[in-house]
């Protein structure tokens, strides 16, 4: 017999997104319909999936084309007003050559364009806790490192 968890138990939104290089280590960004602000590859994790699987799903649904995932980076608990508890992973997505590049086949539903964007401006590229989000992801990666994060800060104690 399985018993809901009590009322004061978290019960967190979860979602998980990778961070794709260029050759001149700038960020993909994606440019969503539904949204205002430019995201990276990810969306909601699915019943059944784990995050790294709910990533690799996303990124063939949005972009077309299939990449291995690579390591976590940084998790962040991450509570949002409209949404609730959110815990957020995201993933090495490596360098995205030329061969996949022109492969990739945007859903038209979902995003309108993609870009990369250089990690020194990425505060002018996206809302502010995003950006927190992939400065850290991007230490995390040029550290061989992974962080916990805790509204896109760095928790290390």
């Amino acid at each position: 017999m399985t018993t809901d968890p009590p009322e004061n138990f978290a019960r967190p939104r979860a979602a998980a997104g990778v961070l794709f290089f260029d050759g001149r280590d700038r960020v993909l960004m994606v440019i969503p319909s539904y949204k205002d602000y430019r995201d990276i590859p990810g969306g909601y994790i699915e019943h059944g999936e784990t995050p790294r699987q709910a990533a690799a799903r996303e990124v063939r649904e949005e972009l077309g084309i299939e990449l291995p995932i690579g390591r976590l980076l940084v998790t962040d608990w991450a509570p949002n007003p409209k949404e609730g508890d959110k815990q957020l992973f995201i993933f090495e997505g490596g360098v995205i050559d030329q061969v996949h590049r022109d492969k990739i086949q945007l859903a038209p539903q979902e995003l309108t364009g993609y870009e990369f964007h250089d990690i020194s401006t990425i505060h002018e590229a996206t809302i502010p806790r995003l950006a927190r989000r992939i400065v850290q992801a991007a230490e995390a990666r040029s550290e061989s490192g992974t962080r916990y994060l805790e509204h896109g800060e760095h928790i290390t104690g």
